[in-house]
């Protein structure tokens, strides 16, 4: 179903082959956004490339490998314009495990994607934002980075990060502009079955959280800059 939206927004996602940021995507399109995204998964890029081919942007990409974004911050710009609205949703969990038991790898790489990842992209598209005068920056971050669980202490790590720094980010932006973050809520996902298990079945799918969770999104303006928020349901 076509959902058409009288005023077109040009929108970029991160972390878009699956779950969320895929949910997000098909909601955008069919309400006739333009969407640009991004994923480590070649395949799930490929996939929306083909499901929708003219005027939008779909590309393999690593968000913790800096000079790949920049890269990738160029072309976007050229063929899709200025975001809009920037929506940072790629991430990982860790394997649950007490900390002491997670590897320094595991954790490094982590917060590569969840934290640094979000730093490259900011650092290459809202200078563009700026100069447009416009524009809204939402951080997904958890209900984990606004409290504790047991053995998934890096994943906590990384979200009470991007809380602090999106806080932070909302202060430097000139009037116009917004950085928020935003709590998406407890959904089946991959990610939620990885710490969670089968207990994960008896909430909402991406889908069903993507119905209202877009329109949600792209009602955020300048006035919801800095404020931690929850996406309703």
């Amino acid at each position: 179903m076509n959902r058409k939206n009288t005023e077109t927004r040009t929108i970029v996602v991160t972390g878009c082959s699956r779950g969320l940021g895929r949910a997000l995507v098909d909601e955008f399109v069919a309400a006739g956004h333009t969407v640009a995204g991004c994923s480590r998964s070649t395949e799930g890029m490929q996939a929306l490339a083909e499901s929708f081919p003219e005027g939008h942007h779909f590309q393999a990409l690593d968000v913790s490998d800096e000079a790949a974004v920049e890269r990738w911050s160029g072309v976007v710009l050229e063929s899709v314009g200025v975001p809009d609205l920037l929506i940072n949703n790629a991430g990982l969990i860790n394997e649950p495990a007490p900390l002491w038991k997670i590897s320094t790898e595991e954790f490094q790489k982590l917060m590569m994607v969840n934290v640094t990842g979000v730093h490259h992209t900011i650092r290459h598209l809202l200078p563009h934002m700026i100069e447009a005068g416009r524009g809204v920056i939402v951080n997904l971050s958890s209900g984990w980075g606004r409290s504790v669980s047991p053995d998934v202490a890096p994943y906590c790590a990384s979200k009470w990060a991007i809380e602090g720094l999106t806080r932070a980010l909302a202060e430097e932006l000139p009037d116009g502009l917004a950085a928020i973050a935003v709590n998406p809520g407890v959904i089946d996902t991959r990610m939620l079955r990885q710490a969670w298990g089968e207990r994960a079945g008896g909430y909402r799918t991406p889908q069903q959280w993507a119905r209202q969770a877009a329109p949600y999104l792209l009602g955020l303006n300048a006035s919801h800059s800095g404020q931690p928020l929850t996406v309703p349901g």
